[in-house]
């Protein structure tokens, strides 16, 4: 339990209301409170949790992302069993020898709709050589690359020394990996937290990246979408760290009313690319 979550707090302001280096400064201040509150919202991912949250906004679909060893594509594939709505990802366990190739073509042929990589949680660099040779496996399946962008810890002191580089979230171990593979598809995810404007930079032109628009502002989502077109922008909650129904308001109040782009950005960009058309 927690006394205050301040990521509650976040969402009831839609995530603005703070000039962006004061954002950043807060979060550096408030760390603590932040790690707590996130764990807190962790340990309530039941699927009856999951189920309630989508009945309550009203959403058809949701796809789930495993971290490899903590959460795997086999626990997902359990959770689609019991509610068709999720749509599972797979994952690369690199702390294990096991072959990848073989692991990836099982989990995509029982259904596995895209990959999922977490630099500062499995503590692998987007542009390592394990990394990339991964992708290079998987890109045979012309399935989309999801991966943790930007900056963001998830330990507390003194675990979080041992444990955590958060520095492998920084937006040019993106680059390098998204300029390797052209003809893979790439979603930042979060669109970079608060390296946004760092996404944009390095990565709005490339053509096969696309953002998810989870923890950002309203203003941040019209930013994106300036940048990267409305058919490379998706909403995203990063449920149960965020909750569903504040990230739908945030979308709505980006689009202004504008259908296309809700249509877009809720539900057409991530059918295409999940191949659900």
């Amino acid at each position: 339990k927690i006394f205050y979550d301040v990521i509650s707090h976040s969402e009831l302001m839609l995530h603005s209301g703070f000039p962006e280096f004061i954002e950043q400064w807060l979060y550096n201040r408030l760390y603590p409170l932040v790690t707590r509150a996130s764990r807190a919202r962790n340990a309530t991912a039941t699927l009856e949790n999951m189920q309630r949250s989508l009945d309550e906004a009203g959403i058809s679909f949701t796809a789930c992302m495993p971290i490899p060893p903590y959460l795997t594509f086999s626990d997902l594939k359990k959770a689609r069993n019991l509610d068709s709505r999720i749509i599972p990802f797979t994952g690369i366990d690199f702390s294990a020898e096991n072959d990848i190739g073989a692991s990836l073509r099982e989990d995509v042929a029982q259904g596995a709709k895209g990959l999922k990589l977490h630099p500062i949680i499995q503590r692998m660099p987007l542009n390592s050589r394990q990394t990339l040779a991964a992708i290079e496996t998987f890109a045979a399946y012309d399935l989309p690359v999801l991966f943790h962008c930007g900056i963001s810890s998830y330990y507390l002191p003194p675990e979080q020394k041992i444990r955590e580089d958060a520095t492998l979230g920084e937006i040019y171990y993106a680059r390098d990996l998204v300029a390797a593979f052209p003809n893979v598809k790439f979603i930042a995810g979060h669109a970079g937290l608060f390296k946004y404007r760092d996404v944009i930079e390095l990565l709005s032109s490339y053509p096969n990246v696309w953002v998810d628009t989870s923890i950002q502002s309203p203003a941040h989502v019209r930013e994106l979408l300036r940048a990267f077109g409305p058919e490379r922008v998706m909403y995203a909650s990063d449920w149960p760290f965020g909750n569903r129904l504040p990230a739908i308001k945030i979308i709505k109040k980006a689009c202004k009313g504008d259908a296309y782009l809700e249509r877009r950005i809720f539900y057409e960009n991530a059918a295409s690319l999940l191949k659900m058309t």
